[in-house]
């Protein structure tokens, strides 16, 4: 634990250190984030934060590399290497999108490249489990899983960068998911493997939620600097990558009656942790898909966008989703570790408590009508 806490750290500092420089890049090569209809920022503001905490990353995996714990799995493995190889490729493409402009199909193809890169290098799911008894798993050709894994990855990419609409949101969303997908690959491994638990997925998702608690500061309400397309693509895929790899850690023979949360939580976990940006990219596409838009059109219905129109402050809106992220991505691991008289009714209690948390400044304003 106390490895991957230092690396936690590392990528941590570095990104907080980074960022002022990302932020004076930005402002040099006019990346700036633009006042449009449809954003709440008030002053035009820099992007290219993702180049802070790529460095983030980049110094927490060469460093992870060196250290004895984790010197094995750089050793006997190309994962990591291909996994931060993924990370450069998302977000140097999202730099060149913040400085220039790319088209959509430009950036889908980088996106399908990175992830390409890592699947080829063997950050690919390889089976899955089925959810009758004793049916085991589901083995494919290698194919058909690398086309699984790729379409899981641009996905996760995409999903990240849709909520990536108010100050402090989609570092926020993705930390909290990071650190409870963090908890759980970390007592899996260790329950697994007690003589070495050090795993990829480990290690990605505590860099990725370093980078994040790295940024945060700087892009808190009132932000002074964004992320842009060059973070929350790197951020997408760091999630989508540690997702990957952790469904190796459960041998999906063991599934039958009593084992199916264990075996499939790999599976839901990481959509539970990315619930938020699913929802709401399935939301949008569908919205502008029935109006006859594109699916990539811009609009102002994003959930962010909505929370505001309930009545939510800025700041307030933000912790709302907080909540949210961390209501259903604790209470998912806890279905994996909290015996089910324990931890369903804690879950349940806390849903409740965020259903009304969300509606409360209209159910305010209807009684004062």
């Amino acid at each position: 634990m106390r490895a991957y806490l230092f690396l936690m750290l590392l990528a941590a500092g570095t990104t907080y250190l980074a960022t002022p420089l990302a932020r004076r890049f930005a402002e040099r090569a006019r990346a700036m984030t633009p006042v449009r209809d449809r954003d709440v920022h008030s002053v035009p503001t820099p992007r290219l934060g993702g180049l802070a905490m790529l460095a983030g990353v980049t110094v927490a995996f060469v460093v992870a590399s060196r250290m004895p714990f984790l010197a094995d799995l750089f050793s006997e493995s190309q994962g990591p290497w291909a996994v931060l190889g993924g990370a450069a490729i998302v977000s140097l493409l999202g730099v060149a999108d913040d400085v220039w402009g790319l088209d959509a199909l430009t950036k889908l193809a980088g996106q399908v490249l990175a992830a390409g890169l890592m699947a080829w290098q063997g950050v690919q799911l390889v089976s899955l489990p089925v959810g009758l008894p004793d049916a085991g798993v589901v083995v494919g050709s290698s194919g058909l899983f690398l086309l699984i894994t790729v379409l899981a990855v641009v996905v996760a990419i995409n999903a990240v960068n849709f909520i990536d609409g108010l100050d402090g949101l989609a570092a926020g969303v993705t930390g909290i998911g990071g650190a409870a997908f963090f908890i759980y690959t970390y007592l899996l491994a260790r329950d697994a493997s007690p003589d070495d638990y050090s795993n990829l997925a480990t290690l990605t998702v505590a860099v990725l939620v370093g980078v994040c608690l790295g940024f945060l500061p700087h892009n808190a309400h009132p932000a002074r600097i964004f992320m842009g397309d060059s973070g929350s693509m790197l951020i997408g895929l760091l999630l989508a990558s540690s997702a990957i790899a952790v469904t190796g850690s459960v041998d999906p023979a063991v599934v039958s009656r009593a084992d199916l949360v264990p075996a499939f939580l790999p599976l839901l976990l990481p959509v539970a942790v990315l619930l938020l940006p699913l929802t709401d990219l399935l939301l949008a596409v569908l919205r502008r898909v029935a109006a006859g838009q594109s699916p990539f059109a811009a609009d102002k219905l994003h959930l962010h966008h909505r929370l505001l129109a309930l009545g939510h402050t800025h700041r307030r809106a933000v912790w709302v989703l907080y909540l949210w992220t961390a209501v259903v991505a604790f209470g998912m691991v806890s279905t994996a570790f909290l015996p089910p008289a324990w931890g369903l009714p804690l879950w349940g209690a806390a849903l409740v408590v965020t259903a009304l948390l969300t509606v409360g400044p209209a159910s305010r304003t209807r009684r004062s009508a």
